[in-house]
């Protein structure tokens, strides 16, 4: 049996690799649907925190977010072929010292990811009905544990669409996330920028702590769920192998994303609490949105649903390439099922996009709140965090003549030290405070627990086969 040859597609065993067709910028494109994951919780944290309290944490998280795109800018260099992004980077740093970190943060990881897909879709589909369709209250079907109506159709066809554009190679998906990226600059801008023109600080508060909860506790636990939005700008690192000038791009896209965010997150949550007062968002901290755009534009509340669906699009999008590359990554480290490794004749991991799709729409279908899938993914993911963002000091421990294009300062050990401490913290603080954050209590908590693999199914999945993928 002769091997396969070995072309610029093909590897030794002709396994296909992932094309090399994108550039920074196209990475910071990528990670612009951050702002709309913000645009879904803002009005939330106003109402809980008061204006000035969401304010201060917002920019904290992303200041954090920053911090740990940093430390894995080093870490993404060392492996410029590995998809899949820093769950992976926390399996390399760690394998050596337990077979079981590497399935349990792809698992967070990726879990984390997927689940959104589901969420998003459905808030799309709400969207859409209260702004265009609000008396089509019908049900087509039910599932026993879901009616399924226009919302639910609508959020497994914007699922379908979006793995669509995925499954068809990177760079159509990407050229519409340049489109929905245009459209969801439209209320970043109004509201980072704009609104400051007609700014008021008149009515803002502050109101982290009080009725009985420590401020500290209040606060940390708040961080802990906006992590799940800002946190995710590290998913440049997923497309590393992708970047046309491996290094050069990769410290571009990871470090320009994170500082582009850091702004973002700082100005928005200013302009929009200025501009539309505490009265007007807590009464309405979902759509209060439409009535602020009003005050600059005059209307338009149509644009302004249009902008916030294509932020949702942009977010769906980025998501199922992510974590498509996450597990065919994993399956090519043996961290999972092998098969999931098969790169589609696009350049992309289509079977890992379908088990996505598939997922998802049956959480679409049964799963009648999503609460238990937030909870569950905040606390993948920031177990994720922990062994990635450590990975920093192992690796410079355990391999301190790997090269390393990407280098940072020692004065960047200790801060990775940091925030591996910080998010330990505060995963053992949310743990002890959903009922603080509104994600529920001991019930929620034992579900999040319980659908993480035990290390005996991970272990068994990495090894359902021994040949190599094609």
């Amino acid at each position: 049996m002769t091997a396969a040859p070995v072309t610029p597609d093909h590897d030794a065993q002709g396994t296909a690799h992932l094309e090399k067709v994108l550039r920074w910028w196209d990475g910071v494109t990528i990670n612009m649907a951050m702002p709309a994951a913000l645009f879904v919780s803002l009005g939330f944290s106003i109402l809980a925190l008061g204006a000035w309290g969401a304010i201060l944490l917002w920019g904290v998280a992303a200041f954090l977010a920053t911090l740990h795109n940093w430390v894995y800018s080093e870490i993404a260099g060392m492996f410029p072929n590995k998809s899949g992004g820093v769950s992976l980077y926390a399996n390399e740093a760690w394998k050596k010292y337990s077979v079981f970190v590497g399935p349990l943060a792809t698992f967070g990881y990726w879990f984390a990811w997927s689940s959104s897909l589901a969420i998003y879709g459905l808030l799309i589909g709400s969207l859409v009905q209260s702004q265009w369709f609000p008396h089509a209250t019908w049900v087509a079907f039910s599932t026993g544990l879901v009616h399924v109506g226009l919302v639910q159709l609508i959020a497994i066809a914007t699922i379908i669409i979006g793995w669509l554009l995925n499954v068809l190679g990177i760079k159509p998906a990407v050229w519409v996330m340049y489109g929905m990226c245009a459209l969801l600059a439209i209320p970043v801008v109004a509201f980072g920028i704009f609104a400051f023109a007609n700014w008021s600080a008149a009515g803002l508060h502050f109101a982290i702590g009080g009725a009985g909860q420590a401020g500290w506790r209040v606060a940390i636990a708040w961080l802990f769920v906006m992590s799940w939005s800002v946190f995710g700008i590290e998913a440049t690192a997923s497309f590393v192998p992708e970047f046309k000038d491996t290094v050069r791009d990769t410290r571009l896209a990871l470090r320009f994303s994170a500082l582009l965010v850091l702004a973002i997150y700082i100005l928005v949550p200013l302009g929009v609490s200025g501009l539309a007062g505490e009265k007007l968002i807590d009464s309405n901290p979902t759509t209060f949105y439409v009535a602020a755009f009003q005050k600059l534009a005059g209307g338009a509340s149509s644009l302004m649903t249009v902008c916030l669906i294509a932020g949702l699009v942009l977010l769906m999008l980025m998501t199922s390439a992510d974590c498509g590359r996450v597990l065919s990554q994993a399956a090519r480290d043996r961290l999972t099922i092998t098969q999931l490794a098969k790169i589609n004749r696009f350049k992309v991991p289509g079977r890992a996009m379908t088990l996505d799709l598939v997922v998802n729409i049956l959480l679409v279908l049964f799963v009648g709140n999503t609460l238990a899938l937030v909870v569950t993914g905040n606390f993948g993911y920031i177990l994720m965090h922990i062994f990635a963002v450590s990975g920093l000091i192992v690796l410079r421990k355990d391999r301190p003549d790997a090269p390393r294009p990407i280098r940072l300062s020692r004065a960047w050990l200790p801060i990775a030290g940091g925030l591996a401490t910080f998010d330990l913290v505060m995963l053992i603080v949310a743990a002890a405070s959903l009922g603080i954050i509104g994600y529920g209590g001991t019930k929620d908590l034992l579900i999040a627990v319980g659908v993480m693999p035990s290390p005996s199914c991970s272990t068994f999945s990495g090894t359902w086969s021994r040949t190599p993928p094609r």
